[in-house]
């Protein structure tokens, strides 16, 4: 019993580890969450597959086997015991239970018999009587089935270890361990796997998913094995017909679900259903769960703005969520990987929000990765439309180095037409030498009029023009190193004096490109153009933090849709819930039916019938002795004498 407990709370434990931790995930996802160091302690004790876990099969096998040998022991003893009715109790032993009592009766042992049989037999006992040495004795039993709760709750564990271990894949972890069986890690079509890492149809059990886009169909899915994964075929095709999504304000999905055809050839034709959560396909023992969604493959249009040399063209990029782009730049050779697209993402509204609504939509974006040659990677998202901020509308691109790391965005101002073209343009005129001499040249005429040196000014535009080009390139992180090469005590001062001219030079170039769209400036720069160029200048400045040859902007796209499935094959799973229903019986036999004995000792003496009744409960002891009671009054009054034995 203590070693069954044991290993009963081990696996009870490892059962909440395994509830509590997401099971199956990519490695890369524990190391974010738990570090290297914990990572690899939790990799050694197999918690991340726990169910198949090496020594959790050992703790359900070596719990089957004991509790089976427990049961084959004791079995023979309980069925015995539940049939014997001991008629060779002596009075010796029953005075000494603490419900015993003696009395004579005028009546005769076979009267006394006939009586007592009739009276325990209307109350539910079975009665045997046994007739020795002058002496009848008549033993009743009741609740004897309660016996079997023992049985029950024990068989239910080796029903569901049994259960258990068959859903396990024992078969898979075996070829694992032996090197039969190799997961793949590689991202490759399953026509390219090698056959350690596909698995035939007929595998007994597994549990793995899929992503379908809609309109195509698999007869596979994958099965997460530690760093990689094995491939599972299906003895039918699964095909995606349409895929639909409904969500709630805030955003959250409220509803999706995924219309399906199975192709299989033992149908007369294709089966048809809609699935959605908790709302699964069952087929040849075959379960198919609406798990997720994901992108299926949208189909995209974009604009590289390159950002090292303003002065290039616009790159026009075309490709398909998940696919891989190359992508050549002024810094070299990138491989543009696109990973997913949203049609649109809701966040909560800011607090002066003018629509007053709780959740806005921020519209569509994509996320992807610039990769150099050498395999180095940053992640991006980019959104298509401009987005409200503070009541002014940005392009917002997100960067970060690392999936650990929250996204730095850069806010890019759009005009009053809601697109880059004022941004970019004057990032174009500012990237041009030419135009930049032209607006500092602006600036040396009023430092002339001052009566500075010729050669003072010289010296002074060359700087102007080496800062504004080292602004442009490196943002304000390459100005305040600058400035830092003055020394400490004159950092600040020349940092203001840096900003103060790259504002002047910059509002020149700035001036030249509202004159361009036609904007009268006759009374100056509007509020709203100021705003812009204060935007503009922080967005440069930024420029050196967000590491990216190139600006992608998001033109067109195509959106398909891919729905996220889970298909099992459990056939231990029935055997669970009947190891389970077998346990709540066994519980209820156990503490709802009690096990009574009752037994009467007659002999015949001259004046009649000397009588000693005893009995004894395994269970509930005052209810027990409230019957007990009840039973000794009946059996007293149909004796025909209610005096006790001196």
């Amino acid at each position: 019993m203590n070693l069954a407990i044991t290993l009963l709370v081990v696996i009870a434990i490892a059962s909440i580890i395994g509830t509590v931790l997401q099971q199956n995930e990519p490695y890369n996802n524990y190391i974010i969450k738990f570090g290297p160091f914990w990572f690899e302690i939790f990799k050694t004790l197999g918690l991340y597959d726990i169910y198949s876990a090496p020594w959790f099969m050992i703790l359900l096998g070596f719990l089957l086997l004991t509790t089976s040998v427990c049961i084959y022991r004791n079995t023979p003893a309980i069925l015995r015991d539940m049939n014997h009715f001991r008629l060779d109790a002596q009075d010796k032993s029953l005075r000494v239970f603490k419900h015993s009592i003696e009395w004579r009766s005028t009546e005769s042992v076979a009267e006394v018999v006939g009586d007592a049989r009739n009276f325990l037999q209307r109350r539910g006992y079975r009665v045997r009587i046994k007739e020795q040495d002058g002496v009848t004795t008549l033993a009743a039993m009741k609740g004897s089935i309660s016996r079997l709760g023992y049985l029950l709750s024990h068989a239910s564990i080796v029903v569901i270890c049994v259960g258990a271990l068959i859903d396990g894949n024992v078969p898979v972890k075996i070829g694992d361990y032996t090197g039969r069986i190799k997961p793949e890690t590689r991202d490759i079509p399953i026509s390219e796997m090698p056959k350690e890492s596909v698995l035939p149809a007929d595998n007994m059990a597994f549990r793995g998913s899929v992503s379908i886009p809609e309109g195509n169909a698999v007869n596979f899915v994958y099965l997460a094995m530690r760093d990689g994964y094995l491939a599972q075929r299906l003895p039918f095709a699964v095909e995606l017909v349409d895929f639909r999504i409904e969500h709630y304000e805030s955003g959250q999905p409220k509803l999706f679900e995924s219309d399906l055809v199975i192709h299989d050839d033992d149908l007369d034709e294709p089966l048809r259903q809609t699935i959605s959560v908790n709302h699964p396909l069952t087929y040849k023992g075959y379960s198919i769960y609406q798990a997720s969604f994901s992108d299926g493959g949208s189909e995209l249009k974009m604009t590289a703005w390159p950002m090292d040399n303003p002065l290039l063209e616009p790159m026009k990029i075309e490709g398909k969520i998940n696919e891989r782009v190359g992508l050549t730049t002024p810094r070299g050779d990138y491989t543009l990987e696109l990973t997913d697209f949203k049609p649109f993402n809701i966040f909560p509204a800011e607090e002066d929000d003018p629509v007053g609504k709780k959740f806005r939509n921020f519209g569509s974006s994509v996320v992807f990765k610039l990769r150099t040659s050498s395999g180095e990677a940053n992640e991006f998202v980019n959104y298509m439309s401009p987005v409200l901020v503070k009541g002014r509308y940005f392009f917002m691109s997100g960067m970060r180095t690392s999936p650990a790391e929250p996204y730095l965005f850069l806010h890019v101002p759009v005009d009053p037409n809601g697109k880059l073209d004022r941004f970019l343009k004057l990032r174009r005129l500012a990237g041009d030498k030419q135009q930049v001499k032209k607006a500092v040249d602006i600036q040396i005429e009023a430092m002339a009029e001052e009566g500075i040196d010729s050669k003072v000014l010289d010296s002074v535009r060359e700087n102007i023009i080496g800062m504004i080009e080292l602004f442009m390139n490196g943002g304000m992180d390459a100005v305040m190193e600058q400035a830092a090469t003055v020394g400490v005590e004159k950092q600040d001062e020349a940092l203001q004096s840096y900003i103060k001219v790259i504002q002047g030079v910059m509002g020149s170039i700035y001036v030249e490109v509202l004159l361009d769209e036609g904007i009268d400036l006759e009374s100056g720069v509007g509020e709203e153009e100021a705003q812009f160029f204060d935007d503009a200048l922080n967005a440069i400045s930024l420029m050196g933090v967000y590491d990216s040859p190139v600006l992608l902007q998001l033109d067109e796209f195509n959106h398909i849709e891919a729905s996220g499935l889970q298909i099992t094959k459990s056939p231990g799973m029935d055997i669970v819930y009947l190891g389970c229903v077998m346990l709540m019986v066994g519980i209820f036999f156990m503490f709802y039916m009690h096990h009574r004995r009752l037994w009467l000792r007659m002999k015949q003496e001259d004046e009649g019938t000397t009588l000693l009744f005893a009995g004894s409960g395994h269970r509930d002891k005052s209810e027990f002795a409230s019957e007990y009671e009840t039973l000794e009054r009946g059996l007293r009054n149909l004796s025909g004498d209610t005096t006790k034995a001196e």
